[in-house]
């Protein structure tokens, strides 16, 4: 095999969810009357606002080998949370700041900041005592869905303050500007990965620890950084839920822990670590987004999304599989 064909192949394997994505897009758009209109993907861009924040926390743990099985919960927490303390009817306190705008920054980093706590117990019992991080992270997506419910008692609240509402509210060339900001977490996610030391290195753990360490990288500190990052991520996600929809539900975000494992494996992170990137990430979350608007458009039961997600999963992990074995034909 020459090298060109070897780049071209690599190319392909390292993109192949974009290939999926625009052949997924060419084939609804000739199966369902209009389907190929800006509307239509306006609102799969929408759609996929806060699962794609969601799984942005999740690949940066999947990269380096671990797994967070938490921010699921983690999110409904932080719905809760803010909608609690600014909705004005249901269980909500419905607090004012004055001026207004004050909210938006408090309830958000209100948010994020529950995140960043359960994300900091969550790494520290996996990194300092070395424990398994999907039995640890399985036990908080228990723990901290069982504070939602007990919080809530079963109730909701509702009415979400206007002056947090607006983000959801407002478009920019017709975007929403909730789908704006996952978008500017993915901008920066991904410089993130690709340009900092930090991101590379948390390649480099995935890849191979025990070398990484020897290397003289702080493989400690960087898996804690990490889960503190998607748990803070998690609760930007859970924010973006409470804004969506203008308050919180004890089962709000339910499922989404699934989904955003799936957009994770389909966007190319590979489940052992160290292989993969945000951009296909949000790839996977794109086409998620674009076969469950399809699925609505075509009348289907909603179960069809759950097997079509666990085929696309099972393909995606099977092709990760062939994927490896490739490149070490190549190397």
């Amino acid at each position: 095999m020459t090298p060109r064909t070897r780049r071209v192949l690599e190319f392909v394997f390292d993109n192949l969810v974009w290939f999926m994505l625009i052949l997924v897009l060419a084939v609804f758009s000739m199966l369902i009357p209009n389907y190929f209109q800006i509307g239509i993907f306006t609102n799969i861009i929408e759609a996929s606002s806060v699962l794609g924040v969601m799984s942005i926390g999740l690949a940066l743990v999947i990269i380096t080998g671990h797994m967070d099985l938490s921010v699921e919960s983690v999110a409904a927490l932080a719905a809760m949370a803010v909608g609690i303390l600014f909705c004005s009817a249901g269980i909500g306190l419905g607090i004012r700041l004055s001026p207004e705008w004050l909210m938006i920054p408090v309830s958000l980093l209100l948010a994020c900041a529950i995140g960043a706590l359960i994300g900091l117990a969550n790494g520290v019992l996996v990194v300092k005592l070395k424990m398994s991080a999907f039995i640890i992270t399985l036990a908080s997506f228990i723990w901290v869905r069982g504070i939602v419910l007990a919080v809530s008692g079963g109730r909701s609240a509702q009415d979400l303050a206007p002056a947090i509402r607006w983000f959801a509210i407002e478009r920019f060339l017709g975007i929403p500007l909730t789908a704006w900001i996952a978008i500017a977490c993915f901008l920066i996610f991904s410089i993130m990965m690709a340009k900092t030391p930090f991101g590379r290195h948390l390649v480099m753990i995935g890849g191979n620890e025990t070398a990484t360490f020897r290397a003289g990288i702080r493989v400690t500190r960087n898996l804690l950084v990490a889960f503190v990052m998607a748990g803070a991520i998690a609760g930007l996600s859970g924010w973006l839920l409470a804004v969506r929809t203008s308050g919180a539900t004890a089962n709000l975000g339910v499922g989404l822990l699934f989904n955003a494992f799936a957009a994770v494996v389909i966007g190319g992170i590979s489940l052992k670590g160290g292989v993969g990137s945000l951009p296909g990430v949000y790839a996977g979350v794109l086409l998620l987004s674009s076969i469950n608007t399809a699925i609505n458009l075509m009348g289907l039961p909603a179960n069809f999304t759950q097997v079509i997600h666990g085929f696309l999963v099972l393909a995606a992990v099977l092709l990760d599989t062939f994927k490896q074995r490739l490149r070490q034909r190549l190397a």
